[in-house]
């Protein structure tokens, strides 16, 4: 029952994520928002993930971790409802950063169950379980386009039901107790932000991020620019990269039975940086999708990996804080979210061309995160 509250959770959230891309078309068009009002709806939703994944470690490190699953998914539940209901730009915003903050919270508390679901592997559970992130994402805009024929409301209320039945899952499940601490030491925080280790980890979910935001933002305007028509473009996307990460989180969690995770993360890391390069040099279409899964399979790994890693430190977990560790992780996750596509929007400027320099930048940082495992 643990791990269905897991998945249903990592699956919410997974619908969520790909649900700002597939509802802002009509939310524009309803309320004739400006392509800044856009930007600040996504942005307001990046804030509200660094909020929630930031403050839920301390509250859960104290109460326990089925409080942060509870809270997340309720928050969640509420933000769709409001969403739904919503009549303008301004409860757009609140409704998206109100999603934020309940999306960070289940990542950080779902992510948190690994070590308990599996002890002695924390990071093959969390590779396993994050596939269905993956899985939420790529069937958000084929049930929005197929089942709810592109009603936006039909697909907020039809993710508020599915995260009503996580947090019911949620409530049944046998969650561990808590550590019975009768108060959370907020000295503590200062001693997990120089920790170098949790640093370094931190470091490469930051330039992961960054990475895999660029490729969901960017690819299909890079592959228009030379040449790949739209529709193909976004096949390409979909059954490219979508597909490579779900695959690779599968073999992922296979490798780990016998490779060391810190030796997994460096060598996704070096095959990111060389599978990145080749992606953006490839201008047919047949070739690109094929250099895209590959680069998909490459990156699979990464972010459910540095969590399993992070999740399953014993320092952290005898310390009674990890809950804590991973929401700060979780956090530097997300502020790559939030400065890459202003990043390569302002190196490729008005000049489509100039987007497959910008998007350098995700080979780039794929050799930063290499040098950055090998000092774990």
């Amino acid at each position: 029952m643990l791990i269905t509250a897991a998945i249903l959770a990592i699956f919410v959230y997974g619908i969520i994520a790909a649900m700002l891309g597939t509802i802002l078309p009509d939310i524009s068009k309803r309320f004739s928002l400006t392509p800044r009002q856009n930007g600040n709806i996504a942005l307001f939703q990046a804030v509200g993930l660094m909020i929630g994944s930031f403050s839920i470690g301390p509250l859960m490190d104290v109460e326990g971790k089925q409080v942060g699953m509870l809270l997340g998914l309720g928050l969640v539940a509420l933000a769709l409802f409001l969403l739904r209901g919503a009549g303008g730009y301004q409860a757009v915003v609140l409704s998206m950063m109100l999603l934020g903050i309940g999306g960070g919270i289940v990542v950080t508390a779902a992510n948190n169950l690994n070590a308990d679901i599996r002890p002695g592997n924390p990071a093959a559970v969390s590779n396993l379980l994050n596939l269905f992130f993956g899985l939420g994402g790529l069937v958000t805009p084929l049930i929005s386009a197929k089942l709810f024929q592109g009603k936006p409301r039909s697909l907020t209320l039809f993710a508020a039901t599915l995260a009503i039945i996580g947090l019911l899952a949620s409530i049944v499940a046998p969650f561990k107790p808590a550590s019975g601490q009768v108060s959370f030491q907020f000295s503590a925080v200062g001693g997990l932000l120089t920790n170098p280790h949790l640093l370094a980890l931190s470091a490469m979910l930051f330039l992961y991020v960054a990475c895999e935001v660029g490729v969901w933002n960017w690819l299909v305007r890079h592959l228009i620019a030379q040449g790949v028509p739209e529709g193909k473009a976004l096949t390409i996307l979909s059954l490219g990269f979508a597909l490579g990460l779900l695959v690779g989180r599968i073999g992922a969690s296979q490798i780990l039975e016998k490779v060391d995770p810190k030796t997994v993360l460096s060598g996704a890391a070096a095959l990111m940086a060389v599978t990145s390069f080749l992606m953006l040099r490839s201008a047919r279409a047949g070739m690109a999708q094929a250099l895209v899964f590959i680069a998909g399979l490459a990156m699979a790994p990464v972010f459910p990996t540095v969590l399993g890693v992070v999740g399953g430190d014993k320092n952290f977990i005898n310390n009674a804080l990890a809950g804590t560790a991973i929401g700060i992780a979780v956090t530097f996750g997300w502020l790559g979210l939030v400065v890459s596509s202003p990043i390569i929007g302002g190196i490729a400027g008005d000049d489509p061309k100039r987007l497959k320099k910008a998007l350098l930048l995700i080979p780039a940082a794929s050799l930063v995160m290499l040098l950055v495992s090998f000092t774990l």
